[in-house]
C-alpha cells in the first residue's frame, strides 16, 4: 500500500528558485526538482476504504485559492541535523486549510502526527553532516524568498518506500474556489465542442 499525503504542489517558477539552493552541504542527498511539495496532513498506509472515506470528505471542503511566498530557509534535528528546508511566509489561508484537512483525518479516525505543522519544501536529507556545516549553508542563504505565486488547488500524493522520498503520485487533485481551474476546463469542452460542431 502506497503512503497518502495531502500536500500543494510547487509551480515551475518557485521549482527553479528552490533548485538554486542545491549543493555546497556534504551528505546531503537533494530532492529532485520534480519531487518538490509543500505537505499538508501525512496520511500515510491506510486500507482502500479509509483511503475512499477521506477522498470523499475532502470532496466538500470549499475553501478560496490565495497567494503563498516560499521564503528563509531551516534545518530541522539541531545537534544532529537530518533535512534542509525553504519555509514559507505566514498565511492564514494555508493555515485554515491544513487545518480543516487536520479535522478530517481525525473525524475519520486517521492517527494524528505529533509534529506541529511548520509549512516547508524539503530540499535535502542529511546523513552525517555537521552542524557547522549546516549552520553556514542557512546563513549563507538566509535572505532567499520566491516571487508570491497563486495556490489553485491542493492534492493527495503517493509514495512508495524509497530512497529519498519520491517518485510522488497525484491521485487526486481538489480545486480551490476563484482558481483558473474551473476556466480551463470550460474552456477545453468548448473549444472541443468546436472541433466536433466542424
Amino acid at each position: 500500500m502506497p503512503r497518502l499525503f495531502t500536500a500543494l504542489e510547487i509551480p515551475r517558477d518557485a521549482a527553479l528558485s528552490l533548485s538554486l539552493l542545491r549543493g555546497g552541504l556534504s551528505g546531503a542527498r537533494w530532492i529532485d526538482v520534480e519531487n518538490y511539495h509543500l505537505t499538508l496532513r501525512f496520511i500515510g498506509d491506510v486500507e482502500g476504504h479509509v483511503a475512499d472515506e477521506i477522498v470523499e470528505a475532502i470532496d466538500r471542503v470549499d475553501r478560496p485559492g490565495f497567494p503563498l511566498t516560499l521564503s528563509g530557509v531551516g534545518a530541522f534535528g539541531q545537534k544532529k541535523p537530518h533535512a534542509v528546508w525553504a519555509g514559507v511566509t505566514p498565511s492564514p489561508e494555508l493555515n485554515a486549510l491544513q487545518a480543516e484537512i487536520e479535522r478530517i483525518c481525525k473525524r475519520l479516525g486517521v492517527p494524528s502526527d505529533p509534529r506541529k505543522f511548520t509549512p516547508h519544501v524539503t530540499l535535502a536529507r542529511l546523513r552525517n553532516t555537521s552542524p557547522l556545516d549546516v549552520a553556514h549553508y542557512l546563513s549563507a542563504r538566509g535572505n532567499f524568498a520566491t516571487v508570491p505565486f497563486r495556490v489553485g488547488r491542493f492534492v493527495l500524493m503517493s509514495s512508495r518506500d524509497s530512497v529519498g522520498g519520491g517518485p510522488y503520485i497525484v491521485e487526486e487533485a481538489w480545486p480551490l474556489n476563484g482558481s483558473d481551474a474551473g476556466s480551463l476546463i470550460r474552456s477545453a469542452s468548448a473549444s472541443e465542442a468546436s472541433r466536433i460542431m466542424r
